[in-house]
């Protein structure tokens, strides 16, 4: 055998030696740790005995990742102190030993030494990058997951209201089928009512603008009209001037073409506006018959235009036969009698009564 294998073996012993004596001095001394382990373990401190009894509450996260970080470090310096420890005490023995009891430290075992150190080196750095590139996705998904979260906070609670607005409308709905029982309108002939407004509208349009043009042409005809008959009374009262100048008698022969040239202009008046008759029923009132439409037998409705004793002022105004063409005069009389407009509340009544003639 050489002396390796000798050294080997001898150094063996003593390492059987060395374990059987600890084995006995931990055999021998009482240390009790099972006793000490169920001690600690069922040890309770005096904020669980005031909480004993009561529910306890989860402690904030913040304060248990200190606590956790303060007994972290603890236990790195203790690990550091017993790793300065175990080294002190094998250079100690290494020194004091004997040359041929002091473990050997061959270059090998350096190199081996290294090369572990060199791999948990290794493998240090990957953690380390590893963690690093957790900590950066997780501050760059951190906001993402709040605006995601934000997104879905606000999606439920819209998905709540329009739930509870489902729910609302469903409600009305209800109401409304018990308030409206069967037949209901249906969707198709809703539609087909709603066609019938549009025509019906679009025909009163239509009717509203044939109105006004026949409005229009009617207020021209009565303007015309009127100058016509203000001509009239210029020329009656240069007639009636003239025959009073010249005193003529009965039967004089110049009298006969100014009487016919006088009633026919008063035809031709009475023509255009429809007059049938004019004659006074008393000092103040006038009453006007005229003739509506082309029908047959002719509409006839009359104006009585009643004046305030010894003045040319409106007092009042009655009418017939202006019911029968669904012409309400009431607002119209009322309006002109205050604006005393005679004129203007002919021409309007006639126009009125006249439109609603040719609408029947």
């Amino acid at each position: 055998m050489s002396r390796q294998s000798l050294e080997r073996n001898h150094e063996q012993d003593k390492y059987l030696e060395a374990a059987n004596k600890l084995r006995n001095q931990y055999e021998a001394t009482d240390l009790q740790l099972n006793r000490h382990t169920k001690e600690f373990a069922s040890y309770k401190y005096e904020d669980d005995i005031a909480t004993e009894g009561d529910d306890i509450s989860p402690k904030d996260p913040a304060i248990v990742a200190a606590d956790v970080a303060a007994q972290i470090t603890f236990l790195r310096k203790l690990k550091f102190q017993y790793l300065e420890q175990n080294a002190k005490d094998k250079y100690v023995k290494s020194i004091v030993s004997d040359f041929d009891d002091a473990p050997i430290v061959t270059a090998e075992d350096n190199k081996e030494l290294a090369a572990v150190n060199e791999e948990k080196k290794a493998k240090l750095k990957v953690a380390k990058e590893g963690l690093a590139e957790v900590q950066h996705n997780i501050r760059t998904l951190a906001p993402m997951v709040e605006q995601d979260y934000t997104k879905v906070k606000q999606a439920t609670e819209r998905a709540t209201m329009l739930a509870q607005k489902i729910l609302d409308a469903r409600l009305a709905l209800m109401r409304l089928r018990q308030t409206n029982p069967h037949p209901r309108l249906t969707i198709p002939m809703a539609d087909q009512k709603l066609m019938d407004q549009v025509e019906e509208m679009q025909a009163l349009s239509d009717e509203v603008e044939l109105s006004k043009k026949r409005t229009k042409s009617v207020k021209e005809q009565v303007k015309n009209s009127a100058l016509g008959i203000e001509k009239l009374r210029i020329q009656q009262a240069e007639s009636e001037r003239a025959v009073q100048a010249l005193q003529l008698e009965e039967d004089d022969n110049r009298l006969v073409p100014l009487y016919d040239w006088y009633t026919a202009s008063l035809s031709l008046h009475q023509s255009l506006l429809g007059l049938e008759e004019s004659h006074s029923v008393s000092e103040n009132e006038l009453q006007l018959v005229y003739l509506i439409g082309d029908s047959t037998p002719p509409i006839r409705v009359s104006i009585s235009l009643i004046f305030v004793p010894d003045t040319r002022e409106l007092g009042g105004v009655e009418t017939t036969g202006f019911d029968t063409l669904g012409v309400d005069a009431t607002e119209l009389i009322e309006a002109h009698i205050q604006a005393d407009d005679v004129p203007a509340l002919v021409a309007l009544l006639l126009s009125r009564a006249r439109a609603a003639a040719m609408s029947v």
